[in-house]
């Protein structure tokens, strides 16, 4: 028996918890448009080093929000609170529409970015109180300690704000990762023993481990990255629809389409959870929710660069053909650290795919400065589609080779 196994059991899935996504959260997922649709808008144009910077703080902290909250309706299933959910769902809001005003450095909207922040994190913290339980796949949904530096933020300015931001989500990932569920639940039992009235007879059941249900987390993160992919055909759109319809623009869209169909089939054909080349059950939850964190967040600033390159259709800004072949890169590079959890993983495919996926498109970013907009975009494309392609020909192989052996 695992060290795990003597604090208290876990409540396994059963039949009736692989279920698919309520109804509840599909409406509370509908939030999630808004805030990666207004925080992809921070890269329009020519984005710089600080709007990268402030891109990944603010994407974090709305996918941070929308995961404790996911994590929570996963394990509460039918005892889910409805109106938390929606109080969440508000609170998440909030910081979309709060999203402009911090990119313009004014201080009441970033004021209240962080305390509707707070607030989600309170609210998640509260509901996991409530239940007495210990969630093992994300410790930081009811920790408040990456909580703390936002609560300060709220008498701070530019840009002293956006480290302790940063420094509450890094202090988060510390949490998730270093901290085992044996601790938590000596913590979580000491505090409740501490703040324990005398005049209470009898036992108390000590607080218990949860652990989220794989199939409908798996849907529910398969969801949130169909609506980043969304968001790309949301920006060519508008960025085409004022424009004059030429030629050059409707290779540019084809293009474009393309590419997102092939990431479409990268994340959900050919990986699991909206991760590339991921298999179910090879990565625990704490290391595959970074994972798709970090894939969404990728794939949301592509959506932006798609849609700054429509607009640019004789040669992108350096920047933006930086952000887009980048992205990309970093895509792919997460399709490697998911291969290299497989059991069957080879090292020929990490030479031939993983390795000409990341550099290639860090190439024709650094040597593409005379590259027209068209090109690089379809150029793009092929790499994309390699990893499909590369797959078809090693199953045809293997199938020739065993009907040749019989």
């Amino acid at each position: 028996m695992s060290e795990d196994d003597t604090i208290a059991s876990a409540p396994q899935p059963t039949s009736e918890e692989n279920r698919h996504a309520s109804w509840l959260e599909l409406f509370f997922d509908l939030v999630a448009v808004a805030g990666v649709a207004q925080i992809a808008h921070l890269l329009h144009g020519v984005p710089d080093v600080s709007d990268l910077g402030l891109y990944a703080l603010l994407f974090l902290a709305f996918w941070t929000a929308w995961i404790v909250f996911t994590l929570y309706a996963n394990v509460a299933y039918e005892n889910t609170h409805v109106s938390t959910v929606l109080a969440a769902m508000f609170g998440m809001a909030v910081m979309a529409a709060a999203v402009p005003g911090v990119h313009e450095g004014d201080d009441q909207h970033a004021r209240v970015f962080a305390l509707a922040y707070v607030l989600i994190r309170g609210l998640a913290s509260r509901a996991w109180q409530h239940r007495r339980q210990i969630l093992v796949d994300w410790p930081a949904a009811q920790m408040s300690l990456g909580v703390i530096p936002w609560i300060v933020s709220l008498w701070a300015h530019d840009p002293t704000r956006y480290w302790l931001w940063a420094l509450g989500i890094a202090l988060d990932l510390y949490v998730t990762f270093a901290v085992s569920p044996r601790d938590l639940v000596e913590r979580q039992g000491a505090r409740e023993r501490h703040d324990e009235r005398p005049a209470r007879r009898g036992p108390t059941r000590g607080p218990s481990l949860a652990r989220s249900q794989t199939e409908h987390l798996s849907e529910r993160l398969s969801l949130f990255v169909l609506i980043v992919l969304g968001e790309g055909v949301a920006q060519v759109v508008e960025a085409t629809s004022d424009a004059e319809w030429d030629k050059k623009l409707c290779v540019l869209a084809v293009a474009a389409f393309f590419l997102l169909a092939a990431l479409w089939a990268l994340s959900f054909e050919h990986g699991y959870a909206g991760v590339p080349h991921l298999t179910a059950g090879v990565l625990p939850s704490r290391a595959g929710l970074p994972l798709h964190c970090f894939v969404s967040g990728c794939l949301a600033a592509l959506a932006a660069a798609l849609g700054a390159a429509a607009e640019h259709l004789d040669t992108l800004p350096d920047a933006t053909r930086w952000l887009l072949c980048s992205s990309l890169a970093g895509y792919f590079l997460l399709s490697g650290l998911a291969w290299l959890g497989k059991a069957d993983r080879e090292r020929r495919w990490l030479l031939s795919v993983a390795l000409p996926c990341c550099v290639l498109p860090l190439l024709l970013a650094g040597f593409g400065a005379h590259v027209r907009t068209v090109t690089v975009v379809w150029l793009l494309v092929l790499i994309a589609l390699w990893p499909i392609l590369y797959e078809r020909l090693v199953t045809k192989s293997s199938r020739e080779t065993v009907g040749t052996a019989t």
